[in-house]
């Protein structure tokens, strides 16, 4: 199942960094996870600071 990226996000980018496939891009509020490119590794929401990263 993919990660998502709450309302929590601060837009530090941190995550978009570890993505090894690449799924993250910069949204308009914060940053956001395609679904159909994750591949449910988990890197993104062990270096996300602010915890705005979850199993979706």
């Amino acid at each position: 199942m993919a990660y998502k990226i709450t309302d929590a996000c601060l837009k530090c980018g941190s995550c978009a960094e570890q993505c090894p496939v690449e799924a993250i891009s910069e949204g308009e509020d914060k940053y956001v996870i395609d679904p159909d490119v994750c591949v449910s590794c988990g890197s993104c929401a062990d270096q996300c600071p602010a915890d705005a990263i979850e199993e979706g």
